[in-house]
C-alpha cells in the first residue's frame, strides 16, 4: 500500500510537467499581446517603443525556453509572479476567488452525493417500477438542462416568492463574505448556486449509481447472501452499496475537480467573482501568466482528486489490494 502511494506521488511529477509544457506553449499560440491591450485597449495609438518597453518589463522578449523554465521554477517555489494585467501577485488574485470556488465545489459535491446515491440505489432496487421511472426522468432532466438555467429559475423563484409573501423582492448578497465571518450571509449567497450545480451533476452520478447497483445485485455473492437469509437492508447496505460505489466515486471526484474552474456561466448568473470569471478575464486580456497559473491549479486539483479516489478504492472494495 505504501509503495503504491509513493509511486502515485512520483507519477504526479511527469504528469504536472507535461501539463505545464502544453499549457505554456499552447497559450503562446493564441493571438493577442497583453502590452498592446494595456497601452491601446481604448483604441488610442500606442507607441511601439512603449510596447517594447512593456514587453521587456514583463519578460516577454526573453527566449521562450527561458520563460518556460522561469514558469517551472515558479511552480516549484510557489511563486507564480505577478499578473501581466493588474500587476498584483497571482497568488493574491487567485486567493480572493479560490475560497469562493472551493466552497461552491464542496457544497455542490455534497448536494450531488445526497441526491445521487439514495436515488440511484432506490431506482436500482425498484427497477422498472414507477419509482424507477420517476428517478430516471428526474436524472435525465438534470443532464439535459444546463445548471445556469436552473440558476435563472432559482433567481426568478426567489424574486416571485419574496415579492408575494413579504411585499418586496429579496436577492442574495452580492459581496462574498467568508463563512466563518458571517455564516448566514455566506450561505444565503452560495446555497443557491450550490443547489443548481449540485442537482445538475447529481444527475450523472444518479445514473452511474443505478447502473453499478444493478450490476452488483446480479453478482453471485448477493444471491448467496439472500440464500443465507440475510435481511435485504443488510445486503444492500453492507454488501451491494459499497462495492457499487467505485465508478460513482470516480465520477464525483472528476465533477468536483471540474467545478473548481468550470462554473463560468453559473458565476455570471449569480454574480460571483470566482475562478471561472477570472479564467475568462485573463484570457480576454491575454494575461498569459494568470491563465497558465489558473490552468495549473485546476490540473493539480484533478491530479490530487484522482489520487484520493484511487486510495479510497481499497476501503470501498476489500478485494482491491495494492502491491
Amino acid at each position: 500500500m505504501y509503495n503504491y502511494i509513493l509511486k502515485r506521488i512520483l507519477l504526479m511529477i511527469p504528469t504536472l510537467f507535461g501539463a505545464a509544457f502544453l499549457v505554456f506553449f499552447l497559450l503562446r499560440l493564441i493571438p493577442g499581446d497583453v502590452c498592446e491591450l494595456r497601452l491601446a485597449g481604448t483604441g488610442l495609438y500606442a507607441d511601439p517603443a512603449e510596447i517594447e518597453l512593456c514587453q521587456e518589463k514583463l519578460g516577454l522578449n526573453q527566449p521562450m525556453i527561458v520563460q518556460f523554465f522561469d514558469f517551472l521554477i515558479g511552480i516549484v517555489t510557489f511563486d507564480l509572479g505577478e499578473s501581466m494585467w493588474t500587476g498584483k501577485p497571482i497568488f493574491y488574485e487567485m486567493g480572493l476567488r479560490f475560497e469562493l470556488s472551493l466552497q461552491i465545489a464542496i457544497m455542490a459535491t455534497i448536494t450531488s452525493i445526497f441526491i445521487a446515491i439514495p436515488l440511484g440505489t432506490i431506482s436500482a432496487i425498484k427497477q422498472d417500477t414507477w419509482i424507477d421511472y420517476v428517478v430516471r426522468t428526474f436524472s435525465i432532466a438534470g443532464i439535459a438542462i444546463p445548471s445556469f438555467w436552473y440558476g435563472i429559475l432559482i433567481v426568478l423563484g426567489i424574486l416571485i416568492f419574496t415579492q408575494s409573501w413579504f411585499g418586496e423582492p429579496w436577492m442574495p448578497p452580492l459581496d462574498y463574505v467568508p463563512i466563518w465571518v458571517d455564516p448566514w450571509r455566506n450561505l444565503s449567497q452560495l446555497i443557491w448556486p450550490a443547489l443548481a450545480t449540485g442537482y445538475r451533476y447529481s444527475a450523472v452520478a444518479t445514473r452511474m449509481t443505478r447502473s453499478a447497483m444493478l450490476e452488483v445485485l446480479r453478482e453471485d455473492y448477493i444471491r448467496t447472501a439472500r440464500a443465507k437469509g440475510l435481511l435485504e437492508k443488510v445486503i444492500i447496505n453492507r454488501h451491494a452499496l459499497k462495492n457499487s460505489l467505485l465508478p460513482v466515486v470516480t465520477v464525483i471526484g472528476i465533477e468536483f475537480a471540474f467545478l473548481m474552474g468550470g462554473l463560468v456561466v453559473t458565476e455570471q448568473v449569480f454574480n460571483l467573482n470566482g475562478l471561472g470569471k477570472l479564467f475568462v478575464d485573463s484570457v480576454m486580456s491575454s494575461d498569459y501568466a494568470m491563465t497558465q497559473a489558473l490552468v495549473m491549479v485546476v490540473v493539480m486539483v484533478f491530479v490530487f482528486t484522482n489520487f484520493l479516489v484511487d486510495i479510497m478504492y481499497a476501503w470501498l472494495d476489500p478485494r482491491i489490494r495494492y502491491a
